[in-house]
């Protein structure tokens, strides 16, 4: 994570089931829903103003850490999050097993 991202703050914006990171006035989100152990990453969006400077990939980072800290499970339905955990398959530990056999399959495509 790009050193000037690393102190902003991840805000866990549950009414709107999103986890947001503010840069420069401008809002990156991910959606997400609450599943019994787990937590299902659905959409990640970056503001055209924001991409190309690590905001995406910051976003995901805290979202991952938050989802450790919490001793949650990652459920991985978005595109932008499955691309990550491919090239960062350290963090595929968090993945629930029922979707990580699935989410290994889809990889190998």
């Amino acid at each position: 994570m790009k050193p000037e991202l690393q102190d902003l703050p991840l805000i866990n914006n549950s009414g709107s089931h999103r986890f947001e990171l503010t840069v420069n006035h401008s809002t990156a989100f991910m959606e997400y829903g609450e599943r019994e152990e787990a937590l299902a990453l659905f959409h990640t969006e970056v503001p055209a103003q924001l991409e190309g400077q690590g905001v995406g990939t910051a976003l995901v980072e805290k979202v991952l850490a938050e989802i450790e800290q919490r001793q949650r499970q990652l459920i991985p339905l978005c595109p932008f999050v499955t691309a990550y955990l491919k090239r960062h398959p350290e963090w595929q530990r968090l993945v629930a097993p029922s979707y990580l056999r699935w989410f290994q399959q889809s990889q190998s495509h």
